[in-house]
């Protein structure tokens, strides 16, 4: 009876052992299929109207998922309902993934989408009052970036230790007494007509109808280190058809739509 009771948990167990390496060794993305979470604008536009048709011919299907915050889709990456994402740049990927505990990658860069300054209520930086308002995102990675583009036209200056995750808790120096508003970065357009102005991201600054190059009164320039990147899951980083994407979204058709369509609003980072 033991000697039986033995060979069945034997028998078990090599069952456990086989499942689990050829659940190991079974690929995490469908070499015929690709499922990516973007945001609306730009991100969407550029692989439904582009990439989407580079990839056919490839044999390759491309769904797009829109999302239209900054945390699903990481989130979404992460637990495998995505293959892909594309709407951020690599310091908020860090900044995400060391917080959260995902293991997460860049594989590709694809544009910067310079942050700017919009406003409802002036039309140029010297009207900006003693005590004025402003918005800018509530996240580390693009409220560090943020304060900085303000220090940069010497609106404020920050502590020689903040760096690009800088707070307001970071500037020593206010001479007009800006007063801060932090709020989640998909909100920053809607409540634009509330506040003196707002730093807004090119993809919801798009999504509102605002013309960055015509309508920001401060705009990051095209040196800017924030390129919005390709992420996938680690595993992933050197999947076959994941690479196919990257050569897709890094082709001379992505760079020529980038230009036509936005008007240096954005800019290839390829």
């Amino acid at each position: 009876m033991k000697r039986n009771l033995l060979i069945l948990i034997a028998v078990l167990l090599v069952g456990v052992l086989v499942v689990g390496c050829g659940g190991s060794q079974e690929a995490s993305v469908k070499a015929d299929k690709i499922v990516v979470g973007a945001t609306p604008v730009p991100h969407a536009e550029i692989l439904n109207d582009v990439v989407k048709g580079l990839l056919e011919k490839e044999g390759i299907t491309l769904e797009v998922k829109e999302f239209t915050d900054y945390v699903t889709p990481n989130l979404a990456l992460a637990d495998g309902s995505i293959d892909a994402n594309f709407f951020q740049h690599t310091p908020y990927l860090n900044n995400f993934a060391e917080e959260r505990g995902l293991d997460l990658v860049s594989i590709a860069k694809v544009h910067v989408e310079p942050i700017g300054l919009y406003s409802k209520k002036i039309s140029k930086l010297e009207e900006l009052k003693d005590g004025s308002v402003i918005a800018i995102p509530s996240d580390a990675t693009n409220e560090g970036r943020a304060l900085l583009l303000l220090e940069s036209k010497g609106l404020i200056k920050l502590s020689d230790k903040a760096g690009l995750t800088a707070t307001p808790v970071d500037i020593v120096e206010n001479p007009k007494n800006l007063e801060f508003k932090e709020l989640e970065a998909a909100q920053l357009p809607r409540v634009l007509k509330d506040v003196t102005a707002a730093i807004i991201n090119t993809n919801y600054a798009l999504e509102a109808d605002l013309v960055p190059t015509k309508d920001a009164l401060i705009i990051e320039g095209s040196e800017s280190p924030y390129a919005n990147i390709l992420a996938v899951r680690t595993e992933d980083k050197d999947n076959e058809t994941l690479q196919k994407l990257v050569k897709a979204l890094n082709s001379p058709e992505v760079k020529e739509y980038i230009a036509d369509k936005y008007k240096g609003a954005i800019v290839p980072a390829f």
